[in-house]
């Protein structure tokens, strides 16, 4: 568990290094503050509505107690377990069986279901799959991934303007041959470097939630019976709405995935996931 939080932390440095890097390129010291700043008021625009705006993407809808009363137990039983406060419970009305959960800390949390997998799995690979949720809001990996996300996107944004820059003779001062060499380099390795940093702290965050929810309810097998099942679901029936933008949100891609797509998943290898968990000791 060590060992992932310090490649998190590893990682988002060197993202956010990239960035200021970039910063310092393009403005010198003034660039540096500014891409700074820039970085800080887009995670802050993301930390504070992310949330809203993915339950409403999915068309989530709060669960009742009355209607979903083992659910809400279920949920409340290892929220104590965790030590934080029980989250909301939303209902996403879709058969594909899937779940995750959101918010910017765990005072102001929830927890998203599909339909289908309160129908496809058994109450202890539930239980298993709720406590991987929940540990994503102990370990405040909804905030890590967004700050993640909104740097990389920052960066791609600049290579963007970068490449915009090579194709009209670079910028004052580097207008030379060399300048726009160098223009192109950083339009084109930039934002490559940003996603796979990305992607490598999103597989770190999944592997620790793996293993925070299955010490939370002290059983491994279930959960890793779940990804089994959920991930065969998913290549069955895949979700039919939302945006694959927010794919690295769910415990298992709910997306239909191409070669593409497996090669820049958020998620690591099923398979590593699963035999990681048989071999944990709780």
């Amino acid at each position: 568990m060590i060992i992932n939080q310090i490649k998190t932390a590893l990682l988002l440095s060197i993202l956010t290094g990239l960035l200021l890097a970039i910063g310092v390129y393009f403005g010198g010291q003034t660039g540096l503050i500014t891409a700074f700043i820039f970085a800080m008021l887009m995670n802050f625009g993301s930390y504070w509505f992310s949330d809203k705006v993915v339950l409403m993407i999915y068309r989530a809808k709060e669960a009742p107690v009355s209607q979903y009363p083992r659910l809400h137990q279920i949920i409340n039983e290892i929220s104590e377990e965790a030590k934080i406060p029980k989250p909301r419970v939303f209902i996403v009305p879709t058969n594909t069986s899937n779940a995750f959960a959101t918010g910017r800390n765990p005072k102001h949390s929830a927890v998203a279901v599909t339909s289908g997998i309160l129908e496809l799995l058994t109450e202890s690979e539930l239980k298993g799959v709720l406590a991987h949720e929940i540990a994503h809001i102990k370990n405040r990996d909804i905030l890590i991934s967004t700050i993640a996300a909104t740097i990389a996107g920052v960066i791609s944004f600049v290579a963007f303007m970068a490449r915009w820059a090579a194709l009209f003779g670079g910028l004052g001062g580097r207008d030379n041959g060399r300048g726009i060499l160098e223009l192109l380099v950083l339009a084109i390795l930039a934002p490559i470097l940003a996603l796979i940093i990305r992607l490598a702290i999103s597989r770190s965050r999944e592997y620790l939630a793996d293993e925070t929810g299955a010490k939370l309810i002290k059983d491994p097998e279930a959960l890793a019976s779940a990804l089994k099942k959920l991930e065969n679901s998913a290549k069955q029936n895949p979700m039919r709405m939302g945006n694959e933008a927010t794919a690295h949100m769910f415990i298992v891609n709910p997306f239909k995935a191409s070669f593409l797509v497996n090669l820049l998943s958020t998620h690591p290898p099923m398979e590593q996931r699963i035999s990681k968990l048989n071999h944990l000791k709780v």
